[in-house]
């Protein structure tokens, strides 16, 4: 745990004062460089490909979800899938690859005449999520995880209405893709740091806490009709089996393969 709280407190000092301005090498990926794979307790960090695998198992096969992933002995009854890692080693991990964290949702008060506090969105670089499981054949295969997440049936609850339904609402999952917001370290200068995520629970939320790790765009709560999904039980393997949780960084430039040189074969 100290291990990825002090990447990530390297992290949040580079970026606090940021701004628009992007460094042109980051400090933390160095770490991993000249290495193919490098592990942390419960993951597998692909530093060539530039993905990272989170052990994980099914937690729940039906009923509504605020999360996708959950850390173990937290929210399971609300979360597809709990993960044996810390929350805090997972960011670092995302970190060593490369990848750009932002922040979850927050409230910025507005000083004035007429003073508010006004709801920010999150923010961070797309991440892709997939769960990686054997197929019917026993070979591992890689899913999207909107594959096993669908409109709630009864809906109406939650603020859908059947005139909604009826005019193309989709009871599909409508992405793959989440920000890596990269939820808040918390220092008092009395105690250790606490990564809130790890504190939560909350790994990759639809519903908006404002401490996850990984998120939606924009601000899901109960009262806009933000929740109204459900565990997809049709495609979800059973309860309890172990599974890997892949993410992937969208990154704008992809890296150019090494280029193969062969020697001259004239004399």
């Amino acid at each position: 745990m100290l291990v990825g709280l002090g990447l990530l407190c390297v992290a949040s000092a580079e970026t606090e004062d940021a701004g628009e301005a992007k460094a042109e090498k980051k400090p933390v990926a160095e770490l991993s460089e000249g290495r193919k794979e490098l592990t942390l307790p419960g993951i597998k960090v692909y530093i060539k490909e530039r993905f990272v695998d989170v052990d994980s198992r099914v937690c729940l096969d039906s009923g509504m979800l605020e999360l996708i992933a959950c850390t173990k002995d937290s929210k399971e009854h609300e979360a597809l899938i709990a993960v044996d890692a810390k929350a805090a080693h997972i960011h670092a991990a995302l970190l060593l690859i490369g990848a750009t964290p932002g922040n979850p949702a927050i409230r910025k008060r507005i000083d004035g005449p007429n003073s508010r506090w006004i709801d920010m969105p999150p923010r961070g670089q797309g991440i892709d999520a997939f769960l990686v499981f054997e197929n019917e054949i026993g070979v591992p295969t890689e899913y999207p995880i909107k594959d096993f997440i669908r409109r709630a049936e009864d809906d109406e609850f939650y603020g859908i209405t059947d005139e909604e339904v009826e005019a193309g609402e989709s009871k599909e999952f409508p992405t793959n893709t989440f920000l890596f917001a990269g939820s808040h370290v918390f220092k008092d200068g009395k105690s250790e740091p606490v990564y809130l995520s790890d504190e939560s629970g909350n790994v990759i939320s639809l519903a908006t806490f404002g401490d996850e790790l990984l998120c939606l765009p924009g601000i899901h709560v109960h009262s806009n009709g933000g929740l109204v999904w459900e565990a997809n039980s049709e495609r979800l393997p059973p309860l309890d089996t172990k599974v890997i949780l892949r993410l992937k960084p969208q990154f704008s430039t992809p890296e150019v393969p090494e280029e193969k040189t062969t020697k001259s074969t004239k004399d």
